[in-house]
């Protein structure tokens, strides 16, 4: 926040302002008649807008129309005193959605009528609890993979035995009738194949991965394929340190997401997928299998302009058995969860229509100590 904003004494001006910018919360210093005055880095990476272009815009501009941080700002204005406000949405069409923030409202200090408000994010703390979540039903289907590969398909075995002797001796219509047993036992086995991968429970062997050729060779899959219709953009910080991930399952992962989001796209002309990368410091959560806290400050998004997720569907989005697809197992979305889950990273989706972003945070390579977690 620059010092001629609010007129502070020149006299450790560049130290404030360094510490304004570190701070991981957006701050937005505003004048009496509502205008920007000022923003912290934070700040300018919340509303997706820099700092000249919001100094001297009016606050309302940026959030959505009767936002309770109006009435905040009046009610500080009012007393003179600092006030909250939890859980307040500040999401619009310019930022893509919900965006969950607690709102600190108070004034600075001898300007009158100058107020600074202090944003803090709660979206990431709900994708931790909802990843949480993602990790029971994961578990949940790790349980079933292994109960089903050893009571259903031993049995299948025997059923499909018994309709190829039938068959030896069947007339042409019954030859149908157990030819039907045999493909639908058949496609039981495949189902319960692709259920045993939720059952894996080996240590993944991790390493330095750059993310970008990960994309890349997934952007090459897509256009070859699934995807030929459809036009992927790429948004890449190239400056990303590489994360700490296994490369074969971390193309799984955005394989699928990108499938996914051609096949919502479908036949529609103006198809277009953005593949982003970025850097989001400030969050830290626990690694499967360690005591410790890892930060997981790279995000990457897979977003398409596809009619968007049923806002039914959104809570059990990464549970199993869940699709919108006629054909579809609900299986690749609940093994997405998992393979993020247990690199300890975050996966997250916010949909409307023509706008279905999905985020993933991962923790970043930081050296040769960083290749076994568990040490």
């Amino acid at each position: 926040m620059s010092v001629s904003a609010v007129d502070k004494p020149r006299t450790g001006a560049g130290a404030a302002e360094a510490v304004l910018n570190a701070l991981p919360h957006p701050v937005i210093c505003v004048a009496e008649d509502g205008s920007i005055v000022d923003v912290n880095v934070s700040a300018e990476a919340f509303f997706e807008a820099s700092a000249n272009v919001l100094r001297k815009r009016d606050i309302r501009e940026f959030v959505p129309f009767g936002s309770p941080m109006i009435q905040l700002l009046e009610q500080a204005r009012e007393r003179n005193a600092p006030v909250n406000e939890y859980r307040v949405d500040l999401g619009t069409p310019r930022n893509g959605g919900e965006r969950i923030v607690d709102v600190h409202v108070a004034p600075l200090g001898d300007k009158p009528g100058v107020l600074i408000i202090v944003l803090q994010e709660r979206t990431i703390a709900d994708k931790m609890d909802r990843q949480l979540t993602h990790r029971g039903a994961a578990r949940s289907v790790t349980a079933l993979a292994a109960m089903l590969a050893h009571e259903i398909k031993n049995p299948l075995s025997g059923i499909r035995g018994a309709a190829q002797l039938l068959e030896q001796g069947a007339t042409d219509e019954d030859r149908a009738l157990t030819r039907l047993i045999c493909d639908e036992a058949d496609r039981i086995v495949k189902l319960v194949d692709r259920m045993e991968v939720f059952s894996d429970e080996r240590p993944i062997e991790r390493e330095a991965v750059n993310i970008h050729a990960v994309l890349e060779h997934v952007k090459r899959l897509a256009l070859s394929g699934f995807g030929r219709n459809v036009r992927i953009i790429e948004e890449y910080d190239p400056s990303l340190p590489p994360v700490l991930a296994n490369r074969d399952q971390l193309i799984q992962v955005f394989l699928n997401l990108v499938k996914n989001a051609a096949e919502a796209i479908g036949d529609s002309n103006d198809g277009e997928i953005h593949l982003t990368t970025s850097f989001r410091p400030g969050v830290r959560l626990s690694v499967p299998g360690s005591t410790t806290r890892v930060s997981l400050p790279l995000q990457f998004t897979v977003r398409d302009n596809g009619p968007g997720v049923p806002e039914d569907l959104m809570p059990h989005l990464f549970d199993p058995f869940v699709t919108t697809k006629p054909t579809g197992s609900g299986l690749g979305l609940a093994l997405v969860a998992k393979i993020v889950g247990n690199h300890g990273g975050i996966i997250e989706c916010e949909s409307q229509p023509r706008r279905t972003v999905f985020r993933v945070l991962m923790p970043m390579f930081v050296g040769a100590d960083a290749r076994n977690p568990r040490s």
